[in-house]
């Protein structure tokens, strides 16, 4: 088939325009920095915002990770629809949808043919469904990239932690890799070895995750088979993207997209990445948009609110990360109408908050041009083209971009990017504003690179200033961006004290409080909010902010509490700081063990018999506070002397994620009660508490 002229014409002016655009562009450039992404690393960080959707059997059982003998009956989706996943992904402005294939459970969602506990045995489809086509396929109809999550850990298998498993592992990564079209990463979760199944031995086994799974031969099938790929790993060798230490939903304010290609990383560097670092390897911050990655009833009231989720966007991809959002798939295959609800109101307000860049093609100076071209002008910050940079003279490290708006201008966030295709450079800046004459500095900063937001309250000013104050390497500064982002009104905070006495606390201070105690919405025309209070029994407080100006209501907060714990009392302890762990405060913490052994043991006296059918405990929740315990036993008496085990096991990804733990078992009558730590997330011999609670019938 001949090329038609016109095709052939409009072909030979776009590559002679690329070619002299890149001479000129290319003439007295600036050279490259230190590490620079790669295309595939470039492609995803341009992506800013996707999803992952959790779901397996374990979704059926409530737990958070599955043990490897879950039976295969219980997953049949009445309702699966995987375009409801990807539209309402793509509504929420969502670039792709990465989906949890097999967890640690061993259970696939594709009818693989290297295990029968997959869907091919499943009642689903009568045996015949495969949950990641319908994704693929969903994925394609919505323009959506599609991506891939597959435990390297299976508590199912009998042969894990031997070499054949690697075998097994690979075979199913290859059948994933190629029969469900492009995938544009692969996620390799770091959760490996421990209690499982494993085929019937009910044991426990370890494994060295840096050589076991020999991830270098893993990663060159990995790009084999798809050559676009990025691949995420935190078990192992170094991958294209990095875990942030958390699953709080933040990266640091300080973010390198470097690390060290050898050796381990400690959680704050994972958070703050290596200034100095020799490989390119940035932020990809992942939380879900509930408590946990799997669905369970209990959390439908606790979906992250519309605030919240803007502060994941301001820490995430507002600190030169990107923003990987989880959605529990409810049991009947659907996103939670919750969920659905709060991520598109999400997405409208990011629009809201950024659809206006009231800097573009405004005029722009800049206190040092490189070599005075235009081809690298203060303009090309503000022309919206991110191929285009401002850059300064070699040696220029600090310098300032002026943007003048024309007319005294509301604004609140400013947006500035480097052009990182040449590096990171920037270690520190400022934000000022022209205010009545006068320059006001209105925020501070350290990094930038691919994208750094920064917010602070709504000023009035005709100019703005960038003033970079330090950097690695002359500066090159593709975009700068000036936002009014609308108020929005953030959800109180309720907590409880050991007396009982109930305090409802707002972000904003000046609006007012309503609130509810016995469960039923909350409106204006609720109890207002005067101050702290008593409540006695089990409350069900559930409170809004308003605002009469605008009459707007923030999301509700809504808090479940048990019995007062006022007449409870720590036994066989003298250390008062003992006391935060009933105190109500969740910032409050307490640490023992550091001079014992494990186990360590914490006895409590609820002051008289109650009926107890669960106990909840909260560990520190400082960023990667110590002494977390990861493995349990909780005891009840009448006398403090002859003790009933109620519950053992453990608290599954409490490191990574640690939020309140609830456990339930059958209803017993007792007076005291003991949580004995038998393992710590340190393997060490400290113990940390903020909260302990107990569930009564």
């Amino acid at each position: 088939m001949k090329t038609p002229k016109i095709v052939k014409a409009c072909l030979f002016t776009a590559v002679f325009f690329l070619c002299c655009y890149s001479s000129r562009a290319q003439k007295n450039a600036p050279a490259p920095f230190g590490p620079v992404p790669s295309e595939n690393q470039m492609r995803w960080q341009e992506m800013e915002y996707y999803a992952f959707v959790h779901f397996s059997l374990n979704t059926y059982t409530d737990q958070s990770w599955g043990f490897g003998n879950e039976d295969i009956n219980l997953f049949n989706p009445t309702a699966l629809d995987c375009r409801q996943w990807a539209r309402i992904c793509k509504n929420a402005g969502m670039k792709g949808i990465i989906i949890t294939a097999k967890h640690h459970c061993g259970f696939c969602l594709w009818p693989s043919k290297y295990t029968d506990y997959s869907v091919k045995n499943a009642p689903w489809k009568n045996g015949k469904g495969d949950v990641v086509r319908e994704m693929a396929d969903a994925c394609k109809e919505y323009g959506l990239k599609l991506g891939i999550y597959l435990s390297p850990w299976d508590r199912n298998r009998a042969d894990y932690g031997k070499p054949e498993y690697i075998t097994y592992f690979r075979n199913q990564l290859t059948e994933l890799l190629t029969n469900y079209g492009p995938i544009f990463e692969i996620w390799f979760d770091g959760a490996n070895g421990g209690s499982g199944y494993y085929g019937g031995a009910n044991e426990t086994r370890i494994i060295d995750r840096k050589t076991y799974y020999d991830w270098a031969n893993t990663y060159k099938l990995v790009r084999k088979l798809q050559p676009h790929i990025v691949i995420w790993n935190d078990g192992g060798e170094r991958a294209d993207l990095r875990w942030v230490g958390t699953e709080g939903g933040s990266v640091g304010e300080t973010n390198w997209s470097l690390l060290n290609s050898t050796g381990d990383v400690p959680y704050n560097m994972l958070h703050f990445g290596v200034e100095d670092g020799n490989a390119w390897v940035p932020a990809e911050v992942n939380t879900s948009i509930r408590p946990e990655w799997f669905y369970h009833p209990s959390e439908d009231k606790k979906v992250k609110s519309l605030p919240q989720l803007m502060d994941l966007y301001y820490n995430s991809i507002g600190h030169n990360g990107s923003l990987l959002l989880n959605f529990p798939i409810m049991p009947n295959g659907l996103i939670h109408p919750t969920d659905e609800k709060n991520a598109l109101a999400f997405g409208k307000a990011v629009k809201a908050a950024f659809s206006v860049n009231l800097a573009q093609n405004k005029p722009a100076t800049a206190s040092n041009v490189r070599a005075g071209s235009k081809a690298f002008s203060a303009g090309n910050a503000t022309d919206d083209n991110n191929n285009t940079y401002w850059a300064t003279d070699d040696g220029v490290k600090a310098a300032s971009l002026t943007i003048d708006l024309g007319k005294p201008t509301r604004f609140n966030r400013f947006l500035a990017q480097e052009y990182i295709q040449l590096g990171q450079r920037v270690k520190a800046f400022s934000i000022e504003a022209l205010v009545n004459g006068q320059w006001q500095e209105l925020a501070k900063g350290t990094t930038i690179g691919y994208k750094r937001i920064v917010s602070f309250p709504t000023v009035k000013a005709t100019r703005v200033r960038l003033h970079i104050t330090d950097a690695k390497a002359c500066l090159v500064i593709s975009n700068a961006g000036v936002y009014y982002a609308p108020q929005i009104l953030a959800a109180p905070a309720v907590t409880r004290n050991q007396a009982g006495i109930i305090t409802i606390t707002p972000v904003d201070k000046e609006s007012a409080i309503y609130y509810t105690t016995d469960g039923s919405m909350p409106t204006s025309a609720s109890k207002k909010y005067n101050g702290p209070f008593l409540s006695e029994g089990k409350p069900e407080i559930r409170a809004i902010v308003y605002d009469p100006s605008t009459q707007k209501s923030s999301p509700e907060t809504h808090e479940k509490f048990d019995i007062s714990r006022k007449d409870w009392k720590i036994v066989g302890i003298e250390d008062e700081k003992a006391n935060a762990v009933l105190d109500g405060d969740p910032t409050t913490v307490w640490h023992q063990g550091k001079d014992k052994k494990m186990p360590v043991d914490l006895v409590i006296d609820l002051g008289k018999e109650e009926s107890l059918s669960g106990f909840r405990y909260l560990p520190d929740q400082g960023q990667w506070g110590p002494g977390i315990i990861a493995g349990y036993e909780f005891y009840v008496s009448e006398n403090n002397a002859d003790w009933t085990l109620a519950s053992k096991g453990e608290f599954p990804n409490i490191k990574n994620n640690p939020l309140w733990q609830t456990v339930k078992f059958a209803a017993k009558k007792a007076r005291y009660i003991k949580l004995r730590a038998v393992k710590n997330t340190e393997n060490n011999d400290e113990t940390g508490y903020a909260e302990v609670d107990i569930i009564t019938e």
